[in-house]
């Protein structure tokens, strides 16, 4: 008010006429917002979002805090001066294939440029430091095919930049595992394909009822055994991150004529014999509440949905790539994945309807990952993922998977809370 007063003073003591006094300091207010733009603003990519920066940039919203936000609805937006990653390529626990910086993929740099924005609140980055000091003294456990393994170097790599000693160490039945000694947390890799038990499988000359069907060969899935490699995982794990889908859709490896899956339950086989989707539904009728009847009371339970595959003009055997250099536009991937187009990639949103009738009612979280996922068509290996054929599956470190355990931890933080 005061300031208000004295500059009303100085007018009157000038006598400076009102209305081009006005129009100057409009003029001037204009030129430094525009040059202030300038400096500050990325230019926009393709199918950049401009959502840049709204509300509490600390992710702790209403919606945040109580849980009801959905993070799984939102779009990416492009800052080049601020990383998603808490690491960098020099991480010696990122496959040699993931490692898109390493291995000169064009757009590797800008990867880790683009951030999800959910519509109902922000997603913050999780800070490696609070997150070791919030879940001291806790064992968290991955359980699934190469893409939670994906998820799970991600996260090691983020938590490795901490100072304090990390030792290898993992239970019984792990691939691969870590402690992080002056927090006493553990983290683990468990690696199975289809959850289930499964192992080649060959007529016998003795007969029996598939023998009287015709089948010669195939893989034997038990539904209702585990898989060695976790069987004992629920039993020790306070945090639990499963995924299942990629092999069931997965004619190079289980050929439905030469190699099919034969699903055992109880030791016996299921006659009249049922594909692989109806083979899945019972996997999961299996393995669900196993888990559930094992894990202490308190332990936490995700099921994380479908990672996307981005592979065009055909699959990985049919010559097919992955070379875009920027994320999809949101119609872009409903032609992609839409399950009325039936392409190459539409397993996603399949193996998520059997995922989501099987988790309906369970104690389990769903960590929904899939519809950000969608839109990143330009993160995998592609031809930079060193095999004779683009890698449109897995995803480049530094990347998305990082994003994954933003979300993760979020979804954990909220449940504390």
């Amino acid at each position: 008010m005061a300031v208000r007063e004295n500059h009303h003073r100085h007018y009157q003591a000038k006598q400076v006429p009102l209305f081009p006094l006005l129009s100057l300091i409009c003029f001037l207010s204009i030129l430094l917002a525009l040059s202030a733009f300038r400096k500050t603003s990325a230019p926009l990519q393709p199918h950049q979002s401009i959502q840049f920066n709204n509300g509490d940039r600390s992710g702790r919203s209403k919606a945040a805090r109580d849980g009801s936000c959905d993070y799984s609805d939102g779009s990416w937006y492009y800052d080049p001066n601020l990383r998603t990653s808490k690491y960098d390529h020099t991480c010696k626990e990122i496959f040699k294939g993931w490692n898109c910086y390493a291995a000169n993929k064009s757009n590797a740099p800008q990867i880790i440029n683009w951030h999800w924005k959910p519509k109902q609140c922000d997603l913050p980055h999780f800070d490696p430091v609070s997150f070791l000091e919030k879940f001291r003294n806790i064992n968290i456990g991955f359980v699934g095919d190469s893409l939670n393994r994906n998820m799970f170097v991600s996260l090691f790599c983020s938590l490795k930049r901490v100072p304090g000693e990390v030792k290898k160490w993992r239970p019984a039945g792990a691939d691969r595992g870590f402690s992080f000694l002056k927090y006493n947390l553990t983290i683990t890799y468990h690696r199975t394909n289809i959850l289930a038990r499964y192992a080649s499988w060959s007529a016998n000359a003795d007969g029996g009822e598939l023998e009287s069907l015709g089948y010669k060969e195939g893989y034997r899935v038990d539904v209702d055994i585990p898989e060695s490699s976790w069987i004992e995982a629920p039993n020790f794990h306070d945090i639990l991150v499963f995924n299942t889908g990629h092999w069931w859709w997965a004619p190079s490896k289980f050929d439905p004529v030469k190699s099919p899956m034969l699903f055992f339950e109880m030791g016996q086989p299921i006659i009249p014999p049922v594909p692989p989707d109806v083979g899945l539904d019972k996997v999961l009728q299996h393995m669900i509440p196993y888990v559930e009847k094992r894990m202490p009371p308190g332990a936490i339970k995700f099921f994380r949905t479908q990672s996307p595959r981005h592979f065009e003009g055909g699959d990985w055997y049919q010559g097919g790539s992955c070379q875009r250099q920027q994320p999809l536009s949101p119609q872009q991937a409903e032609d992609l994945f839409s399950l009325s187009n039936n392409r190459t990639n539409v397993e996603v949103r399949l193996v998520n309807e059997h995922l989501l009738k099987a988790l309906n009612g369970t104690s389990f979280h769903i960590l929904n990952i899939t519809p950000m996922s969608e839109l990143r068509a330009d993160a995998h290996p592609a031809s930079a993922g060193g095999k004779k054929h683009d890698d449109c599956m897995h995803w480049c470190l530094p990347g998305l998977t990082d994003t994954w355990n933003d979300l993760f931890i979020q979804h954990l933080y909220n449940i504390r809370s």
